[in-house]
């Protein structure tokens, strides 16, 4: 598939709060296919992070590719790809020599001319697992003549044991040019995390200690201010209700996401993070919840977007929550100094309509944007404006010919300046192709 939408422009107008505001998707089309690599992950395995970066009018991807016969669970490798503006073909940049990846490559944005790729190479032979991994950045500067690639080597606040399994997190401060880095102790889960500046000097490390093992961080990061929201990643731990799963599936894969977290640190170079804040809980009935985006605005308050379902499946509700909902619900937090100030459902998950993925986007006069993806009545991808704060929510329809069901965005919290464009990158059926979509805002 190969659809080019531009010089085409599909145009919506609204009116919000008395401003005319118009929808342009002015690209769609096919990036790469993706080979399952089999390995339990994906390419947008590490979703706090994102695989889109946009340098100005330069847009880049990181794109995953399994390697033909090499075992896992490191079989995979990256590959930096950018979009030909005139003909929306998607050509190789560089690439990685060997497939030294589980997982994939995270990117980041330090300027207009520099970008980070947040690589785990395998320190050990194909085929083993759960082993030893360096994770590192790579800093490539870019220029119309080629690049400069230089490896930035974090300094850790210990030793620890870092493998294949790496759930990592990655944020970049776009004006200062500093990145922060995650990544889990095996042993521990001990989340540990350095703050490097623009070259590549660590200018804090410590750790991030929940009260349960969290995974699957959104890291955010302004003026060394550093937040995190993470969801907890345990094996099922009602015997009961993992004897009875068991049982009816023949899974051992058993591993639940009931209590989202936050934590903060004011200045990372003056102190570490906080003890963590419960945002959401549904561990009574089963339940399942999917942190899906965080920003923070000019005064430091995060807005935090995330979906929950009461109990986690039809298997689950029949036997033990008879009339409890499957339905998922997409909620918006916001806290400010530690605080939860406000409560907000976005999107109400009922019998005809839910809300999938959803992440958001900054325009550089200030406007915060969801794009959300609906599916039941009304199904499609959805804008609505979050920022400033409003009373009336209205969803615009996004005009994609085939929507969005899993992406990421080019967002501010990978160094990626606000901007009136939204690049998508995703997946827009259930299939193995990877896709770019691009959004005006006017």
């Amino acid at each position: 598939m190969h659809r080019i939408l531009w010089p085409l422009i599909i145009l919506l107008t609204f009116s919000f709060n008395a401003i005319s505001q118009t929808i342009a998707v002015t690209a769609e089309e096919s990036v790469y296919t993706f080979t399952n690599p089999n390995n339990g992950s994906g390419p947008f395995w590490s979703q706090g992070c994102t695989s889109i970066a946009r340098l100005g009018d330069r847009v880049f991807a990181s794109q995953m590719e399994t390697g033909e016969g090499i075992p896992r669970l490191c079989n995979t490798r990256w590959r930096l790809l950018e979009r030909d503006e005139n003909d929306g073909t998607w050509r190789l940049v560089t690439q990685a020599n060997e497939y030294r990846q589980r997982e994939p490559v995270s990117l980041g944005v330090g300027g207009d001319t520099t970008l980070y790729l947040n690589v785990n190479d395998s320190l050990t032979s194909p085929g083993e697992e759960y082993k030893d991994c360096h994770p590192h950045l790579l800093r490539l500067g870019m220029s119309d003549h080629g690049f400069g690639v230089n490896a930035v080597n974090p300094i850790w606040n210990v030793k620890p044991y870092f493998t294949d399994h790496s759930y990592r997190g990655f944020a970049a401060d776009g004006p200062s040019h500093e990145m922060l880095m995650l990544n889990i102790d095996a042993k521990t889960s001990k989340e540990h995390y350095a703050l490097l500046d623009q070259y590549g000097v660590t200018r804090a490390n410590g750790e991030i200690v929940y009260p349960i093992r969290s995974c699957y961080p959104y890291v955010a990061l302004k003026h060394r201010a550093a937040h995190v929201l993470a969801i907890t990643d345990i094996v099922e731990p009602i015997q009961e209700w993992r004897e009875y799963k068991y049982a009816q599936t023949q899974q051992k894969w058993d591993y639940v996401f009931r209590i989202s977290y936050y934590t903060w640190s004011p200045d990372l170079t003056k102190e570490g993070f906080a003890t963590p804040l419960e945002i959401a809980n549904v561990d009574a009935t089963g339940g399942a919840i999917s942190n899906q985006d965080l920003w923070i605005a000019p005064d430091n308050t995060a807005y935090i977007l995330y979906s929950e379902r009461e109990i986690q499946s039809a298997l689950m509700r029949d036997k033990f929550f008879p009339g409890k909902s499957l339905l998922n619900t997409l909620h918006l937090v916001v806290i400010k100094e530690g605080k939860i100030i406000k409560r907000q459902i976005l999107v109400e998950g009922t019998d005809s309509r839910q809300a999938g993925r959803a992440q958001l986007h900054e325009c550089p006069d200030g406007r915060v944007f969801a794009m959300v993806n609906i599916t039941g009545e009304g199904a499609g991808n959805k804008l609505v404006q979050l920022y400033p704060d409003t009373e009336t929510l209205n969803f615009m329809d996004i005009p994609f010919e085939i929507p969005f069901s899993t992406f990421t965005l080019a967002s501010v919290r990978a160094g990626n300046a606000p901007s009136n464009t939204i690049d998508v990158l995703g997946h827009q059926t259930t299939g193995t192709e990877i896709a770019y979509g691009r959004i005006e805002i006017r």
